[in-house]
Parts: structure tokens; sequence; C-alpha cells
């Protein structure tokens, strides 16, 4: 069982000193991974519901949200081990070319260390905004990450699909794997869990007991059966978010299936040093918890 931390780069972790005590900290704890999200712009008025939250997006809208490769990358050269992870990247809203050469740049600077987490979104009014549609968005998604794939492993590359085109592109730095960057798919509605058991590398999960974890992981077991994979071609891992657990709930988790537990602060703490003890509180509770199990 190992533990993540969520979320660098909203608030005050969008300046430099707090990412880096927030990364070289969270790695000196032994936490298994670090998570930035991703909002583009967000907007004072809005009719989607946001999936968490009782369908309320739970932060000031005028909260600052870094872009989370930029911020990956700046704690990438501030740690040596600890993974970095988009949670989750809004995949239908970039240009997945443009992505692709992104993350890869992100994924050799940081020694392959890099997770994508992705996403297709649950703001439509920031679609609009951005001026990319929001119906057909998953079917957008899965090719942009099948052409991401294609420009990370092969050279040169070419893809045909309906919303994806092109023929003998070279796109370099490839990632440090030979295998590409790791894909994981955050949501737990049914197509998003098919996307799990489909064409992910992972799972993560939010906003979800160890009980509720157990019913979805069951659930992501039968769809890779029926699609012919094994349970270990899927990392699995899920927040609690907001609901608060005790390190005796890890146990539980692990005996779902849960591979990783990310636990979010989003009571940021007013001064770094104060953030440190926070980490330092954590890993107490919770990483060395996990560590015994």
């Amino acid at each position: 069982m190992r533990v993540g931390y969520f979320a660098l780069g909203i608030g005050q972790g969008t300046n430099p000193e707090w990412v880096r005590a927030v990364a070289s900290n969270a790695e000196r704890l032994g936490f298994a991974s670090i998570w930035a999200p991703e909002h583009v712009v967000l907007l004072d008025q809005y009719a989607s519901k946001y999936p968490y939250s009782a369908g309320e997006f739970p932060m000031p809208v005028e909260t600052p949200f870094g872009d989370p490769f930029t911020t990956l990358a700046y704690a990438a050269a501030c740690t040596n081990t600890i993974k970095l992870g988009t949670g989750i990247c809004l995949v239908p809203e970039h240009n997945p070319l443009v992505l692709a050469k992104t993350v890869a740049t992100a994924d050799r600077l940081s020694g392959g260390r890099f997770i994508l987490g992705a996403g297709i979104g649950w703001l439509e009014e920031e679609f609009q905004v951005i001026g990319v549609s929001w119906e057909r968005r998953a079917q957008r998604t899965r090719e942009y990450i099948e052409a991401m794939r294609k420009l990370w492993t092969e050279d040169p590359s070419s893809y045909s699909g309906e919303f994806v085109k092109f023929s003998m592109a070279r796109s370099f730095p490839k990632p440090a794997s030979p295998k590409g960057v790791p894909v994981w798919f955050g949501g737990e509605t049914g197509p998003a869990l098919r996307r799990v058991a489909e064409y992910g590398d992972g799972w993560l999960g939010f906003n979800l007991s160890a009980e509720q974890a157990a019913v979805k992981i069951r659930r992501i077991e039968e769809l890779l059966e029926a699609n012919g994979r094994k349970r270990s071609d899927v990392y699995l891992a899920v927040s609690p978010y907001t609901n608060p657990i005790k390190p005796d709930d890890l146990k539980r988790y692990r005996d779902a299936g849960v591979e990783e537990v990310v636990l979010v602060v989003f009571d940021i703490p007013a001064t770094e040093r104060e953030m440190v003890k926070r980490l330092e509180q954590m890993a107490h509770e919770f990483v060395d918890a996990a560590a015994r199990l």
C-alpha cells in the first residue's frame, strides 16, 4: 500500500517556494506521488454539476490553478524519485500533438516519473470558452490518447481517426520509457470504468470510501476480463477526497484492491512551515501505517 498527496499547484501552491517545499518534503517523507489538477478557466456562473461536493465546486472560482505540466516539471527539478501526476488533465481541451510533446518532455525531464492522469471534463462552460466541442468528448479523448501513444512509441508516427489525422510525423523527445507514459483515467461512472479497462494503465477514483471502492474495483475487474486484459495491467489508486479517513481505513482500502490512497489537503496552511508540519503529520499517520501493511 502506498500513499500519495493531492494537490500541488492550487492557491499558494502555485508559488515556486511552495512547490519546492511540498514536493521535496513529500518525497523525503515517503509519499509515493504528488498530483496537480487542471482548469484553464473557471467561471462565476455555470450550470454544469461538479461530480463531487454535492455538485458545487469546493473553492472560490478566483482560486489560482497553475498549469499542471509546468508545475510538475518544476517539482521534478526539486525531487528525484516521487511520481508526478496530473489529476486530472482535461485531455479533449488540448491539441493531442502538442499535448504529446508536453507530456513526453515532462516525463523526460523527470527521468520517467510522469503519470498522465486523464479525464474528459465536467465543466461544459469551460469547453465553450476555450472553443472545443463538448459533444463526443469521450470519443475525442480516446483518439487523442491513441494518437499520443503513437507519437510516444513510433517514429515516424501516423494516425487516422475522426478527430485526429497525421501521417509520417516525427515527435521528439520520446518519453523515458519505450512504452511511453502511463495513462490513468479518473472518474467513477460506468463509462469511466470502461475507459480504465479498455485502454487505461491505471485508475484514480475520487470521493470513495473503501466499501465504495471495492464495488468499483470489482466492476473494473469484470471489464478487464471482458476485454482480454489482466488485473495486473492496471494500477488502482483511490482518493477519499474531502471525506476524512483514519489510518485503520488503509487496510480496508488495501483489502478492496486499492494499491495507493491519495490524500487531499483543502484547508491549506497559511505558511510553508505549517504546510511542512501538516505533511509530516500525514506521513506519520498514513505513510508509516501504509508501509506496515
